[in-house]
């Protein structure tokens, strides 16, 4: 008898959009413009080849890492994503429950159907972080990020590529508007979004709640390293993380104003389309940050062996959001933890066929990288005044 479980995250994807409504999947599965960057970011990994070691003794390996100085089972990550009730009708509470039972790190959106309190009280041990938007009203901001802090959550990971949101074509063509019945609970009052018998009778949407259903309209399109890093770290005790770093000139940054993290993503190919794939953007920012901040990985991951990739280009662990929405809607917390199960397997298998038995061991003597695709030239003036061009980076 053929088994109809899936077998990978592909079939996984193809389960997910035969049970979900078409502006829901269009809402998860589009990139921005001509979807360039959302494509890179899957294919660029077929561009790196991986060198194994053999005869070495792999009967017994091991995921554990650390993460902020914290011991963790697997280096995989939940990656923030909004509206998870677009997907199943438990939403962020299913898929909290499947992090815990995977032991994974769970970032959940600002823009989350599920209360923060509800999510973190799935906790089994494993740790969770808040994905955070910064908004010209910064009172609104700074709620969510104490409410955060108060309900044990371990970082703030603010979201820095996004001043207006990416031109999403399919959405655009499907008139996607979120179903009205979901709510937006971390904009909502505590007690009428965990009333523990669901809203009371007559529960109108809050001046608040309101605000954060417009989504990027309210973003602080201001925002900049001087006035949005200090900001946080006077109003929270935990570490900050951004999200949405490319480059190395911005690692340094990072750096410099005292981030204690950050993610190499493109936000899903969502925002920017054109900009390099992540897995290409990975080097450098690992070569800026040195051992002065860690560098976590977001972006196109399909399977272990993309996930052991970024492992040995020097990310620390590796995020991911839509195998696990795929799971989320094929079967709820059950389809969430089958995607982590997946890709935990298959990153034990690479492992062991690589002759890697620990995360620590896994590093770039282990993957053959591509020859530089890609060139950045800056102008500069010669001390006469006269203009040059100088090769800056290769990628």
């Amino acid at each position: 008898m053929v088994s109809s479980e899936p077998a990978c995250i592909s079939d996984l994807e193809k389960a997910a959009e035969k049970v979900m409504q078409s502006g829901a999947w269009g809402y998860y599965d589009s990139g921005a413009n001509n979807e360039q960057t959302k494509y890179d970011n899957v294919s660029a990994y077929d561009q790196y080849r991986l060198h194994p070691r053999m005869l070495r003794d792999v009967s017994q390996i091991s995921t554990e890492t650390t993460i902020l100085g914290e011991k963790v089972r697997t280096p995989l990550g939940i990656a923030p994503c909004a509206l998870q009730k677009l997907a199943h009708p438990q939403g962020e509470q299913a898929m909290s429950a499947a992090a815990a039972e995977h032991g994974s790190i769970m970032i959940l959106s600002t823009y989350s159907t599920t209360s923060m309190e509800k999510v973190i009280a799935q906790a089994d041990g494993n740790s969770y972080w808040m994905q955070l938007y910064v908004y010209e009203n910064r009172e609104v901001s700074e709620q969510l990020v104490r409410r955060a802090e108060a309900n044990g959550f371990k970082a703030i990971v603010v979201t820095v590529d996004a001043p207006v949101l990416g031109r999403r074509l399919v959405d655009v063509r499907n008139r996607f508007i979120p179903l009205p019945h979901l709510r937006l609970e971390n904009f909502m009052d505590p007690a009428v979004a965990n009333a523990p018998g669901g809203y009371p009778p007559g529960a109108e949407y809050s001046e608040q709640e309101t605000f954060g259903a417009t989504f990027g309209a309210n973003g602080d399109q201001s925002l900049s390293w001087e006035n949005c890093i200090p900001w946080l770290k006077s109003i929270t005790s935990l570490p900050i993380i951004v999200k949405g770093v490319l480059t190395a000139e911005d690692t340094a940054l990072a750096i410099k104003y005292g981030c204690a993290a950050v993610i190499v993503s493109n936000h899903g190919g969502r925002q920017l389309d054109g900009a390099l794939a992540t897995i290409d953007a990975l080097p450098q920012v690992v070569e800026a940050a040195g051992d002065e901040i860690e560098v976590y990985f977001d972006g196109g991951v399909r399977r272990g062996s993309d996930i052991f990739k970024a492992l040995a280009l020097g990310a620390r662990a590796v995020f991911f959001a839509r195998p696990v929405l795929w799971g989320l809607a094929y079967d709820g917390q059950q389809g969430a933890k089958l995607a982590l199960d997946l890709l935990q397997n298959e990153l034990e298998l690479t492992m062991m066929l690589t002759g890697t038995r620990s995360i620590a061991e896994i590093d770039e003597s282990y993957v053959y990288q591509p020859v530089p695709r890609w060139v950045r030239y800056e102008s500069t003036k010669d001390a006469q005044g006269k203009k040059q061009r100088k090769l800056v980076a290769k990628i």
